[in-house]
C-alpha cells in the first residue's frame, strides 16, 4: 500500500478544527477575489461599451452618479458629498461642470436662505434618462447574447447581489444609486 505524503506544516489539515477555520477563510477570500474581479471587469466593460456604441454619451461616471443622486431630490453640496463619499471640494468641482452643461441649477434652500441646493434641470433629467436607456439597451443586448442557462443564472444571482450591495453599504449608509 503506498504511503501518503506527509502534510507540510503550513498546509491546512481539514480534520484539525483550527485549520478548518483557516481553510474556510481561504475559500471565502478566493470567492471574494473572484467576485471583485468580475464586478470590476463588468463595470469597466459597461463604461467602455457605452462610450464605443454611444459616442455621444461623454458624461464622466462621477457626474452621472451625481445626477442619479439628485434625481430623487435637490441637495446641498455637503449632503451630496456625504452621499457620494467624496470630499466637498470634489463635489463642488463636479457640480460646476454640471452647471456649465445646464444639467443642474442652484436653488435657494427653503430651510436656510444662506445656502443653496443643487437640483436637476429638465436637461439633466433628460440626460439621465438617455444615459439609463443606453445602458439598459447595452445590457439587454449582452444578456441576449448569453445562452439561456447563463442568462437565467445571471438573473437568479440578482437577489443575492442586491443583498450584497446592501451589506456593503453598511448601516445608515445612503441608498445606492441605480445603474452602474
Amino acid at each position: 500500500m503506498p504511503s501518503l505524503p506527509n502534510p507540510s506544516p503550513t498546509s491546512p489539515d481539514p480534520t484539525d478544527t483550527g485549520d478548518e477555520s483557516a481553510l474556510e477563510k481561504a475559500v471565502a477570500i478566493e470567492r471574494a477575489q473572484r467576485l471583485t474581479d468580475v464586478i470590476t471587469r463588468l463595470r469597466r466593460a459597461l463604461r467602455s461599451s457605452i462610450r464605443t456604441e454611444y459616442p455621444w454619451e461623454s458624461l464622466p461616471m462621477a457626474q452621472v452618479e451625481l445626477l442619479q443622486t439628485l434625481a430623487a431630490a435637490p441637495l446641498r453640496v455637503g449632503e451630496l458629498a456625504a452621499r457620494q463619499r467624496l470630499a466637498p471640494n470634489t463635489v463642488s468641482g463636479l457640480v460646476g461642470k454640471l452647471l456649465e452643461a445646464g444639467f443642474v441649477d442652484r436653488q435657494a434652500d427653503p430651510g436656510d436662505r444662506r445656502t443653496a441646493r443643487i437640483a436637476l434641470t429638465e436637461a439633466g433629467h433628460q440626460q439621465l434618462r438617455d444615459w439609463q436607456r443606453a445602458h439598459e439597451r447595452r445590457m439587454a443586448d449582452a444578456l441576449e447574447s448569453l445562452s439561456p442557462a447563463d442568462r437565467d443564472a445571471v438573473m437568479r444571482a440578482l437577489p443575492g447581489l442586491e443583498q450584497l450591495a446592501t451589506a456593503l453599504s453598511g448601516p445608515g449608509a445612503p441608498e445606492d444609486r441605480p445603474g452602474l
